[in-house]
C-alpha cells in the first residue's frame, strides 16, 4: 500500500514525505526543471532530457552548447546546474575538513570523484592526513602522465612532512574513462608506500577515478 502511495504523489510531495532518495532521477530532474515546455509538462520533459542524454551523470558534465542545444533547456538551467554541481564538491571538501576521519571510504571516494572525474588531463593528487586521519590538506602532485611518475615519491614525501602527515591517500584520473590500473599505477602506489614506510606514513588507499567509476586499492587489497 505504501509504494502504491509514493507512486502516486508528486515528486515535490513525494521528497517532503519519504525523502529525496525515494524519487527516480526523472523525478529529481523535474523539481529541478519546475516547469514544462508547451505541450510538454515538466515530468514528460525530464524523461526526454535524460533519455536524450542517457543518464543524469552525463547531463550534468555536459558542455553548455550540447545542454542548451536540447529544447527545453537554455543558459538559465545550465548555470543552475553547474552551481549545484559546485555547492554539493564544497560540501564534500567541508565535511573532510572539519574534522572528517577516515572511517567511511565512500566519502573520500565521492569527493575525489568530483574533483578528477571530467579533468581533460590526468591529475594526480594526495590528502594529506594527520594521526587521527583528519584532513590537513589535498595537494595536485602534477599535471602530466603516470608514465613520467618518478617524481611522486620523493615529492610526496617531502610534502607530507613539511604538513606533518601521519598518513596519505592517492588518487588520480584516467580521461579515458577507464578506471582499470595499468602495471605503471601499480609499480608508483608500491613505490610511494614504501617511501612513506620509511618515514612512518601510512598509505591508506589509492583510488583510480574514472567515468561514472572508480578503482580502490585498498577494496582489491592491493596496498
Amino acid at each position: 500500500m505504501e509504494k502504491e502511495k509514493i507512486k502516486i504523489l508528486m515528486p515535490r510531495e513525494k521528497l517532503l514525505t519519504f525523502g529525496a532518495s525515494t524519487l527516480a532521477d526523472h523525478e529529481l530532474l523535474a523539481i529541478f526543471l519546475r516547469t514544462g515546455i508547451k505541450d510538454c509538462p515538466v515530468m514528460q520533459l525530464s524523461q526526454i532530457v535524460l533519455n536524450q542524454f542517457g543518464s543524469l551523470r552525463n547531463l550534468i558534465t555536459a558542455e553548455q552548447k550540447q545542454f542548451c542545444s536540447i529544447k527545453g533547456l537554455g543558459i538559465t538551467q545550465f548555470i543552475q546546474l553547474q552551481a549545484c554541481t559546485e555547492m554539493t564538491r564544497r560540501y564534500l571538501l567541508q565535511e573532510l575538513e572539519e574534522g572528517y576521519k577516515f572511517t567511511n571510504p565512500d566519502l573520500v571516494r565521492m569527493f575525489l570523484q568530483t574533483e578528477l572525474e571530467n579533468k581533460e588531463r590526468e591529475i594526480f593528487m594526495v590528502l594529506f592526513l594527520d594521526n587521527q586521519h583528519r584532513l590537513i590538506k589535498k595537494e595536485e602532485m602534477l599535471l602530466s602522465t603516470i608514465n613520467s611518475a618518478a617524481v611522486y615519491p620523493r615529492e610526496i614525501i617531502k610534502a607530507a612532512l613539511y604538513c606533518n602527515a601521519a598518513a596519505i591517500i592517492l588518487a588520480h584520473n584516467h580521461p579515458s574513462g577507464i578506471s582499470e590500473p595499468s602495471m605503471a599505477d601499480k609499480m608508483i602506489t608500491q613505490k610511494i608506500k614504501q617511501a612513506a614506510e620509511l618515514v612512518e606514513i601510512r598509505t591508506l588507499d589509492h583510488f583510480i577515478i574514472g567515468k561514472g567509476q572508480y578503482f580502490s586499492f585498498s577494496e582489491m587489497g592491493l596496498i
